[in-house]
């Protein structure tokens, strides 16, 4: 297993984490990439716990995923299964699993101080945290991809499943991108990955 985590995880987190997955009785399976999660926990029939990561070459977004994981198995272990899955109980747990990685030896300088913020109330989704997101995306290997943020008001832009929104306005913290087949208005995370496409596209 610790062989297999090298290949996912800062090298120094490694024995930590394997400690982690041994003493919470952890099927970990490492999975292709998912677009709607990074990540899911759930008990099989025979009382093990399972944990399902997507495969990243990002070492600091697959450790930080399955840290998330291992957070709701324990307060789920420790609080009962009628908690809120990202309630205080679960934030609780996740920063004190994360607390001993939040150092040098684990994480790049440059992404200390913005995991150091983002732990002090943690978000159901990293994703869900744009400043750190951004900062995360920096060691993903090159794509083809735009934020949303990024891409002018009024373009046509495609998602994973193929459907073509134009950009409209900012709301507070989110951009309105209405889809042209149906014309119906959706909502986008500013981190959202998307396709900058031409107008004849």
């Amino acid at each position: 297993m610790t062989e297999i985590l090298e290949n996912y995880i800062p090298a120094q987190a490694v024995n930590p984490t394997f400690e982690l997955i041994k003493k919470n009785n952890v099927y970990l399976q490492i999975v292709n990439q998912r677009v709607t999660r990074h990540g899911d926990y759930r008990v099989l029939p025979n009382g093990q716990h399972k944990i399902t990561v997507n495969a990243s070459n990002n070492k600091y977004r697959f450790f930080i995923t399955l840290i998330h994981e291992i957070a709701h198995l324990e307060a789920f272990e420790r609080y009962g299964r009628h908690i809120k899955p990202h309630g205080h109980e679960w934030k609780n747990t996740f920063q004190k699993l994360m607390l001993p990685f939040i150092h040098p030896s684990i994480f790049p300088q440059q992404l200390l101080p913005l995991i150091a913020k983002h732990f002090k109330n943690p978000k159901a989704s990293s994703d869900t945290d744009a400043k750190l997101a951004l900062a995360l995306k920096y060691y993903d290997p090159a794509n083809d991809k735009n934020y949303i943020f990024e891409i002018p008001e009024g373009a046509l832009f495609k998602i994973y499943n193929g459907k073509v929104f134009k950009k409209g306005a900012k709301r507070v913290k989110r951009f309105e991108g209405i889809e042209v087949q149906s014309g119906k208005m959706y909502l986008f995370n500013p981190n959202a990955e998307v396709e900058l496409l031409t107008e004849n596209a």
